[in-house]
């Protein structure tokens, strides 16, 4: 796990004005440094290479990086407009963050404030001839570079923007999340069991600055300040969350009894005040779910994306079946065994951290598909499918899961449906994961 400061860090560098600006300092560095060369440059050379070229080829490059970043914007700005009518508006954020389109971006900007630069410093006498040349052969250098860059943009502007291509940034940002979710179940703490769950009426609650969504947790921070109130942590919000200023994030247990009639203000006050403050820092609350802890919210955006596929303004049904199948892929791993709680392997043993439950899975996913194309045969009937797939790949909570999962959806589609063979389909399913529930 990272820390909050490290995680910040990693979305400012993931803002497209970050990296466009870095490009833009070192093209006016490369234009204004080029200087600093001419002692390795042999006199005579300048006058066998033609190096007076260089203004007309800056020239060149000024004007035509200014028109080609002009328009990349405005693809990219048809790319997001693409995303939020066709797909899902979340999904808008991943199309933001590709970093493609923002290093494609940065190097025409940066072309073109190194030709302007490069312009003004030769009319102004900054370059002498052996400077001209360092600066000619840095030219050709950004040539190739431009070169390159156009040549990945064009095959990357085939898909930026496209149902599919989007559809397919938001599985792998859900699968990392699971990934990250399976290596570390409880986040680097423990299990939140039955017994904690009791204990937490004995706790001190905690309770967030700000109403909004728990985007991040930074465990290494509560750990810490765990050990220093010699208390437990008992987290009570995973990310994805909703909270607000009168619901409790987390809760402080003593380790105690004693302590835990005394409350944990058993040590100095403001040491307490400190800690429990850093224990409340740690989660992060933004106003929007993020995808990095939250495998729920990359499969409720999935689903947000069929529902829209199946309506009747769209009726692409085939983009529903295509993401009950990226659904499968999905959950197939999280399906086979709940992870064990290991307090040696925790890097957080102060820390109890609520499981992910699989019927909220199976139902942040399968839920809105079922209910929006109850009506679609082929929807239903690959919806039915997908559960059981799960269901024979799963564990016996995955499959009492997709049993319930694929009852309610059997009780949507029936009074949808107007054919008796259709209806009969359906129930052959449903009743394949029965028996994998209670085999006979």
């Amino acid at each position: 796990m990272i820390s909050l400061w490290h995680r910040r860090l990693e979305k400012i560098a993931q803002l497209m004005w970050v990296r466009a600006a870095f490009f833009a300092v070192v093209g006016v560095a490369a234009a204004l440094l080029a200087v600093q060369l001419e002692p390795f440059v042999p006199e005579d050379l300048p006058a066998k290479l033609g190096s007076d070229a260089v203004h007309q080829i800056l020239n060149i490059l000024a004007s035509s990086m200014l028109a080609v970043t002009t328009f990349s914007l405005s693809v990219m700005v048809a790319s997001y407009a693409s995303a939020t009518n066709n797909v899902s508006p979340r999904a808008t954020r991943l199309v933001r963050e590709d970093p493609t389109t923002q290093n494609v971006l940065a190097v025409f900007l940066g072309s073109f404030l190194f030709s302007l630069v490069g312009i003004v410093a030769l009319n102004t006498g900054y370059y002498s001839d052996r400077g001209r040349f360092v600066l000619f052969i840095v030219s050709i250098g950004v040539i190739g570079i431009i070169v390159f860059t156009m040549l990945r943009w064009i095959d990357h502007l085939t898909r930026l923007g496209r149902v599919a291509e989007t559809i397919a940034r938001v599985e792998k940002a859900t699968l990392e999340a699971i990934e990250v979710r399976r290596k570390n179940p409880f986040l680097g703490g423990r299990r939140l069991d039955d017994a904690h769950r009791s204990a937490m009426k004995r706790g001190d609650p905690i309770y967030p600055s700000r109403i909004g969504y728990i985007a991040y947790i930074d465990m290494e921070s509560i750990g810490s300040a765990a050990k220093e109130l010699g208390a437990k942590v008992l987290v009570c919000a995973l990310p994805g969350t909703f909270v607000h200023t009168s619901r409790p994030i987390a809760m402080v247990v003593s380790d105690s009894l004693e302590a835990q009639e005394r409350g944990v203000a058993s040590g100095p006050k403001d040491e307490k005040k400190e800690a429990c403050d850093q224990v409340q820092n740690a989660f992060e609350v933004t106003d929007e779910r993020s995808f990095s802890q939250d495998p729920r919210f990359g499969l409720s955006v999935l689903a947000e994306i069929a529902t829209r596929a199946v309506s009747p303004a769209i009726n692409d049904a085939g983009t529903a079946i295509d993401v009950l199948g990226r659904a499968v892929r999905l959950l197939a791993p999280w399906v086979k065994g709940n992870p064990d709680d290991d307090a040696d392997a925790a890097s957080c043993p102060r820390v109890f951290v609520p499981e992910l439950n699989i019927d909220e899975m199976f139902g942040d996913v399968f839920s809105p598909i079922a209910r929006d194309g109850a009506k679609i045969f082929e929807v239903q009937i690959r919806l039915l499918k997908s559960l059981l797939a799960l269901a024979e790949l799963g564990d016996a909570p995955a499959r009492g899961a997709a049993l319930r999962c694929a009852q309610q959806a059997l009780e949507r589609s029936e009074p949808a449906m107007e054919l008796s063979h259709e209806k009969e389909q359906l129930r052959a399913i449903v009743e394949e994961i029965r028996q994998l529930v209670t085999p006979q």
